[in-house]
């Protein structure tokens, strides 16, 4: 076994609070059964759990808070303590702050000092921004362990009392969309029997001179109350459009840069931004032996924690020789990403 091969040794998440279902969520901004049955059709997703008390408009934990939570429960799982890493990168779109950066408060919490800490701000393609830094970091040879975290606190841009009925469609959808959560990994350069091998991860911009399908502010509706313009807006009907016909362009370059084929993939993780999308995405994948590992049904779009969810699901299940194509696709500027692993 060569000593460049990363393995992905275990796998820890974190959600805030109980599921808030659609049913819920009509009943606290006062939408009717319509409304409910829409989400339900046009949207696909059940329920989320959020940091907001809807009811108070407060948070109730931090990005931080859920990424000390995952970040711990993953450590715990390999048997590792906080000595035992050699550096932590942290891929999210919602940092609790500009300064201190977010990673540093979650490697402090875990007991984690006197090693390298990056903080990559991105959407959905964070979190395999953060694994791929995180492989290349070990890959020098300098580190043996890393903690590679992804989260996000979506709710920080709710606004708990805001008639969504005034809302245009671009902002109405973000209400139903998102959830909260965090997922951590420790990756080593150790052998490791029975771990996955990380073959390939991708990353790559794809939105030269396109508009951007999500804009998000930099500070969440419950900073800026007295705002003009909407703190998060998305062009759906362009990521409809647009994320199938990425995700089988990521799914055909990993393959063949991997020179496997179709049939070769045993497990897939598609991207979650709703249900009804993922089912779109994966019938057009064709890959026709892969279980679909999704958990965007019941804990919504969370954005950079959504991978590490899928990998907390489909870690159990490996067997030697199987094989796991991860996708996703970031709206924000059209950004490709996906990683292949295999059980050696």
């Amino acid at each position: 076994m060569e000593a460049s091969e990363i393995h992905i040794l275990s796998v820890g998440t974190a959600l805030p609070g109980d599921p808030l279902e659609n049913a819920d969520l009509a009943r606290h901004f006062g939408m009717d059964p319509i409304w409910e049955e829409w989400v339900d059709a046009f949207v696909g997703t059940r329920a989320r759990h959020l940091s907001v008390d809807l009811g108070t408009g407060k948070l109730r934990s931090t990005l931080a808070d859920l990424a000390t939570e995952a970040g711990a429960r993953a450590l715990a799982d390999a048997g590792l303590g906080p000595g035992d890493i050699d550096l932590v990168v942290l891929g999210t779109a919602t940092p609790d702050q500009l300064m201190p950066a977010t990673v540093n408060i979650v490697a402090d919490r875990l007991g984690i000092d006197g090693v390298p800490t990056y903080q990559l701000q991105s959407g959905c393609a964070g979190a395999f921004q953060a694994l791929d830094v995180g492989g290349q970091m070990l890959r020098t040879g300098g580190h043996r362990t890393a903690l590679v975290i992804g989260g996000e606190l979506c709710s920080r841009h709710y606004d708990p009392g805001v008639d969504l009925k005034k809302l245009d469609s671009g902002e109405l959808v973000n209400f139903v969309l998102f959830g909260d959560g965090a997922g951590a990994a420790v990756l080593t350069s150790e052998p490791t029997g029975g771990a996955p091998v990380i073959r390939r991860v991708l990353n790559r911009l794809t939105g030269r001179g396109r508009a951007p399908g999500q804009i998000v502010e930099w500070t969440g509706a419950l900073d800026r109350a007295h705002a003009d313009r909407a703190h998060i807006k998305e062009d759906y009907k362009a990521i409809e459009e647009s994320v199938p016909v990425m995700s089988r362009e990521i799914a055909e370059e990993l393959l063949g840069d991997l020179g496997w084929t179709a049939t070769d993939v045993d497990y897939l993780l598609p991207p979650q931004l709703s249900g009804r999308m993922t089912r779109r995405i994966v019938e057009g994948l064709d890959l026709p032996l892969a279980e679909e590992i999704t958990r965007v049904d019941t804990i919504a779009n969370t954005g950079n924690a959504m991978p590490f969810f899928q990998l907390e699901e489909v870690l159990p299940q490996l067997a030697p020789g199987d094989r796991v194509l991860g996708i996703s696709v970031e709206s924000s500027k059209w950004l490709k990403a996906g990683f292949a692993l295999e059980v050696v």
